[in-house]
């Protein structure tokens, strides 16, 4: 016979619980039923790479005062999180705070050697990457980290100067050519390695001020294309803790324009995941933050914005930043020299995407063909397989079958080359979207080859 004890959800038992009031104030805020906070927490779980099956009698046992497994609660925090557009606090919710939230935190080089050491190893990738994207993440203003140098241990054993500076720079030149050329599967390992074995350690020997401040913008922006790497392989709770560092390293260094580059690749991670409002927040945060007002600066924020803003429905915002952007890029006279190589080409595609989210998939099409166009031998290989994939998606979307079907077989050509989990995102779709065409010819070749590529390793989830 069963004790009239409860046990909930695996944590222990419970006896005369009390409702949690905190949480049903915020689900009454939310307007939601339960079954739809049920289903949003399920979405996030599996946006996470753990899928959950729970139901609206769990979140009815939540209510009433069952606390929901320690790995749940923060799913529940960002479910309310993105349908009330402001952080929830693990008190707000009624939880109790979770123990890493009650340690020291940690310096800004310890941080760095953590996170490298902790992503380096591929073998772990599958656990590691398990983390969680957050459209509430609190970001630091620049005023918060303008010109924040720590006072590190030095390495009496150790100093470097310009060269080791140069050095870095290089490195990182060439992990960025690897992660156009073969995806951020490929590069990941070696840009988390270099981070740590080199570079964190560089941050700690003597140095001048000024070899200081260089070394700490360059950490900087090799921890934002780490972040970007992440977001490729599908790892997006690991790239923001990449992209917060890089914002760290940036204001210590007072390197304003990584910050705002920074920004906006938070902005563009938000926006491939579908989450306009946090979109626009990065977007506009790196717009007012940027200290030039180059042509090519302009374009490269503004098409962002444009795109961010119609994700969330702001269709005025997006026409006026699109715009912009396009004046902008009308006002540039060469691309040399210029901050984020914003092209022709480039805003073609922010066309595009913007045409895409206000629901003109046609117009979309359009400006993608113009995007392939304009393209030139500086555009990544990888960015080639994943707008050929979107476009050959977006014919299908308006019914051009067999147009879809020559640039689908384009992009199968060149995918065992690349090792992106979005491409394998966007390549694992095919066979499901051209099941229902079977009968026609070009239909079932395609569908066929897709189902016969090489398996690649599984998304790491983030």
């Amino acid at each position: 016979m069963k004790s009239l004890e409860t046990r909930c959800e695996g944590i222990g038992t419970v006896r005369a619980l009390e409702s949690n009031t905190a949480l049903e104030r915020l689900y009454r805020e939310s307007g939601w039923t339960m079954r739809q906070l049920a289903q949003e927490v399920n979405r996030i779980g599996t946006e996470r790479g753990t899928p959950l099956k729970y139901r609206d009698p769990s979140v009815h046992q939540w209510l009433k005062g069952h606390m929901p497994k320690e790995a749940v609660r923060p799913l529940i925090l960002e479910a309310f999180a993105r349908k009330l557009h402001r952080p929830i606090t693990f008190t707000e919710a009624g939880f109790p705070s979770p123990p890493d939230q009650l340690k020291q935190p940690a310096s800004m080089v310890d941080g760095l050697f953590d996170l490298g050491r902790q992503d380096m190893d591929p073998a772990r990738r599958s656990v590691l990457g398990v983390g969680l994207f957050s459209v509430a993440l609190t970001i630091p203003g620049w005023p918060d980290v303008v010109g924040r140098m720590e006072a590190v241990k030095t390495d009496p054993q150790r100093r470097i100067g310009a060269a080791e500076v140069q050095a870095v720079s290089a490195m990182t030149d060439r992990l960025s050519d690897l992660d156009d050329d073969f995806g951020g599967r490929y590069a990941r390992p070696m840009a988390a390695a270099f981070l740590t074995n080199t570079v964190a350690p560089y941050l700690r020997a003597s140095a001048s001020s000024e070899t200081r401040k260089s070394m700490m913008s360059t950490a900087s922006f090799l921890c934002y294309l780490t972040g970007w790497m992440a977001v490729d392989e599908g790892a997006h709770g690991r790239a923001q803790e990449y992209y917060v560092k890089a914002l760290e390293l940036a204001g210590a260094s007072g390197d304003h324009l990584t910050y705002c580059h920074v920004l906006r690749g938070m902005s563009v991670q938000a926006a491939n995941l579908g989450h306009g409002t946090p979109a626009v927040r990065f977007a506009n945060a790196a717009a007012e933050a940027s200290p030039e007002s180059s042509p090519r600066m302009r374009a490269f924020l503004a098409g962002q914005q444009a795109h961010s803003y119609a994700l969330a429905g702001e269709r005025t915002n997006a026409l006026n930043s699109l715009r912009e952007a396009e004046r902008a890029v009308n006002q540039a006279e060469s691309r040399l020299g210029t901050f984020g190589g914003f092209s022709s080409a480039t805003l073609a595609y922010a066309t595009s995407e913007v045409r895409h989210a206000l629901g003109d998939v046609k117009g979309s099409v359009e400006s993608l063909h113009d995007h392939f166009r304009l393209r030139d031998s500086s555009d990544s290989k990888r960015s080639e397989i994943k707008f050929g994939a979107m476009l050959a998606e977006r014919q299908l979307e308006i019914g051009h079958l067999e147009a879809a079907c020559v640039t689908w077989g384009k992009v199968l050509d060149a995918y065992p080359e690349i090792h992106s989990s979005k491409v394998d995102g966007h390549v694992r779709k095919i066979p499901s979207l051209l099941a229902p065409f079977r009968r026609n010819a070009m239909a079932r070749h395609v569908y066929e080859r897709s189902r016969e590529m090489p398996p690649k390793a599984r998304q790491v989830p983030g």
